[in-house]
């Protein structure tokens, strides 16, 4: 599977691709706000890009549980200046991490190329039109509930094709407004309205959403699953657990990771694709 467009290409059967986590936010559940203020987030940014990001997710909105919602004013005040500067600094794409149309429409015309919606969609009507006017990829997530709510006992009569159904139907939202189905890329949402359990098994059944036909995204980076089996490890001890859930991810079908820790990811991507492309019979032995 391939995306081009703008300039920009996403060659999934190439290598899997690092998104690199930029929340300039005061609230973030894992960095306390240390890149909200812009010139912290820009040199964050390209020291991102330095470590091997192959993308740049911009979020002006916390969507931690239990977060409150942001004013699309304040979101734009947060993230466009980023945007900017970043897209002026760098060639590699820039994502930005919106439900709300009128926010990322801003985005895109500051010279983001992607869109991240965790709503898969659903929660600004306006959203599908303005990407299929973009021609740009975007990221359809699934959640069960709002951030505020999301985690208040999450239940599935059954996981798996529950979140495989309600991807099905954002792809058709999406179609329907006249999206390019070529530029959609899935993502099952771990931790968005998910028990511990259910994030484990996602990440053990990955595979069955590959049968969708279409790149499958995964977050599972310093989330809170991963802290509860390191012995209530905090969001910054959570390296080693990340490092375990995107190998797993990746050996199980993902096509792109979303992580704070851009270097160490890098390199465990590096590994596991060489390992998941041994298995297809795709991967050549570097010469040294």
């Amino acid at each position: 599977m391939k995306i081009t467009w703008s300039g920009h290409e996403l060659d999934f059967s190439r290598k899997t691709y690092i998104m690199g986590i930029l929340n300039v936010t005061p609230d973030s559940f894992t960095d306390g706000g240390r890149f909200f203020a812009k010139d912290a987030a820009i040199e964050r940014g390209l020291g991102m890009v330095e470590d091997g990001a192959d993308i740049i997710d911009i979020g002006g909105e916390s969507t931690r549980p239990g977060s409150d919602v942001v004013g699309i004013d304040e979101e734009i005040r947060r993230t466009i200046p980023v945007i900017e500067e970043l897209v002026r600094r760098t060639r590699i794409p820039i994502s930005i991490d919106t439900y709300k149309a009128c926010v990322a429409e801003r985005a895109l015309g500051a010279g983001a190329s992607i869109v991240n919606d965790i709503s898969g969609l659903r929660f600004d009507t306006g959203m599908p039109k303005l990407v299929a006017r973009s021609g740009i990829p975007v990221i359809v997530m699934h959640i069960k509930g709002t951030p505020k709510d999301m985690q208040v006992n999450p239940v599935y009569e059954a996981l798996i094709p529950e979140i495989i159904d309600y991807l099905r139907m954002s792809m058709r939202i999406a179609i329907d407004a006249g999206v390019n189905e070529d530029r959609l890329i899935l993502d099952p949402g771990i931790g968005f309205g998910k028990t511990f359990q259910h994030n484990l098994e996602i990440l053990k059944n990955l595979h069955e959403f590959t049968l969708l036909g279409k790149p499958l995204a995964v977050g599972p980076s310093r989330k809170a699953f991963l802290g509860k089996i390191l012995n209530n490890a905090t969001p910054s001890e959570r390296l080693e657990g990340t490092a375990a859930a995107v190998a797993v991810s990746i050996i199980n079908g993902a096509d792109m990771v979303r992580v704070h820790d851009v270097k160490e990811m890098a390199k465990v991507a590096k590994v596991a694709d060489a390992i998941k492309r041994v298995r297809l019979g795709k991967y050549d032995e570097p010469s040294l």
